[in-house]
């Protein structure tokens, strides 16, 4: 055997499983971050401070998720987090509103 001819090829069937192709299939998005996106928009219309609350701790657990396994939804983390933030900011603007007697509610009948 000389050093200049390359060895046989294996036998059929022999070895490791073929691999994906280059890239391979994406690993998903984060389920966090979904959520994190939904709490969010539903902070600003109802619940704000509880769902908004919700959205951020969930926006935040979702971007160290993603770091760390590579899945997708990153922007809708983000926005997540942005919406949350802003329906805690709508709730609390509510309560000062309500508290110094520029909005009143009315319970009137009729």
């Amino acid at each position: 055997m000389s050093y200049d001819q390359p060895p046989p090829p294996p036998p059929p069937g022999y070895g490791a499983a073929p691999q994906p192709p280059y890239g391979g299939p994406p690993p998903g998005t984060s389920q966090k971050a979904v959520w994190s996106l939904v709490t969010g928009i539903l902070s600003l219309f109802c619940c704000g401070l509880v769902l908004g609350i919700v959205a951020i701790v969930l926006s935040r657990s979702a971007k160290a998720e993603i770091a760390s396994t590579g899945k997708g939804g990153g922007g809708m983390a983000q926005a997540g987090l942005v919406t949350g933030i802003v329906g805690v900011i709508f709730f609390i603007v509510q309560i000062i509103l309500i508290s110094t007697g520029a909005f009143e509610f009315s319970f009137e009948a009729g």
